[in-house]
């Protein structure tokens, strides 16, 4: 459905995005995922034709979008970060200017009614966009992206700025768009990603680094066995303390919310299990320990791994 090329965008010298390549088949729901800069956006803007590409190609549905944009555009249902509405307008309004934009060949009140059901806002269809709720916004928006019934969903953090409520929502609606439609889903909530996505690419400075199913990727990449920690004591003599440890290797460290409260994890050396000989180490300092369990293998560590250059104590 879509298939990218050696995609790479260049603004003066500076390259946002470097020679991409990667196929995205028919029916996935696929995570794009990648810190801020990383290139997600521009490369969404590209798939979507809103920005010519540098160099590259772009294939939605075997319809290159530069030289055939107006039939490849039809494929794609666009949901871009900030939803383009009009709040001076009804629901039922917007969508029925959105299929006069788009030219639509559904029968418009049919059509308008299963999307308005399918997304949730069947209720408030007749209400000022203004006066919804941010949630019922992103609703809106993502009807939007379904005028035309396009085959392929490209999804730019649908559920940021919402409440756990509305995110569960919307991932619930996501898995159910997923089973009529090919799902391009850029965010930065990883659990979001691991409970809807069996395909993910992430991209880190413009270039890909990783591209997989989000278990297998993250269980090979994150090879190193060890222990996740979090620890309430002095950073330092924590540090030394658990690199003296018999079996401890590398010793990474990061902040969390809490005072004097560190994360750590520690690499092990070997098979032995390491999480006894840390609980005594803590209790023989009366060290908080807050936190421990397995650290290898989970998507959390492989993003972590894949787009921190400067991770290590």
């Amino acid at each position: 459905m879509i298939e990218v090329k050696n995609l790479s965008k260049y603004y003066g010298d500076f390259k946002a995005v470097d020679k991409l390549n990667f196929r995205i088949g028919e029916g996935e729901i696929v995570g794009f995922l990648g810190p801020n800069g990383a290139g997600k956006s521009t490369t969404m803007n590209m798939l979507t034709g809103y920005l010519a590409a540098s160099e590259g190609q772009i294939l939605i549905d075997n319809k290159d979008i530069m030289e055939d944009a107006k039939t490849a555009r039809k494929a794609i249902g666009y949901l871009p970060e900030i939803p383009p509405l009009y709040p001076d307008m009804t629901v039922m309004e917007y969508l029925s200017f959105i299929y006069e934009l788009k030219g639509a060949k559904q029968p418009r009140k049919e059509h308008l009614q299963e999307i308005c059901k399918l997304a949730g806002i069947e209720e408030v269809r007749g209400r000022l966009i203004g006066n919804l709720s941010k949630g019922y916004r992103q609703r809106v928006g993502i009807a939007y992206a379904l005028v035309g019934d396009p085959p392929i969903l490209i999804l730019d953090e649908p559920t940021a700025g919402l409440d756990p409520k509305q995110i569960a929502e919307i991932r619930e609606l996501v898995v159910h768009l997923g089973k009529k439609h090919t799902v391009m889903l850029s965010t930065h909530i990883l659990s979001e990603v691991q409970a809807v996505c069996r395909h993910i690419i992430v991209i880190s400075a413009g270039k890909i680094a990783a591209d997989g199913n989000p278990d297998t990727t993250a269980a090979q990449l994150c090879k190193e066995r060890g222990v996740l920690v979090r620890i309430e004591g002095p950073r330092g003599e924590v540090v030394t303390a658990l690199r003296n440890l018999s079996g401890a290797g590398k010793v990474k460290c990061r902040q969390t919310e809490e005072r004097n409260v560190y994360e750590y994890t520690v690499l092990q050396e070997g098979d032995q299990d390491m999480s006894r000989s840390i609980f005594a180490l803590c209790a023989s300092h009366s060290w908080p320990l807050l936190a421990c369990r397995s650290a290898e293998g989970t998507l959390e560590e492989m993003f972590i791994r894949l787009t921190d250059t400067d991770r290590g104590v």
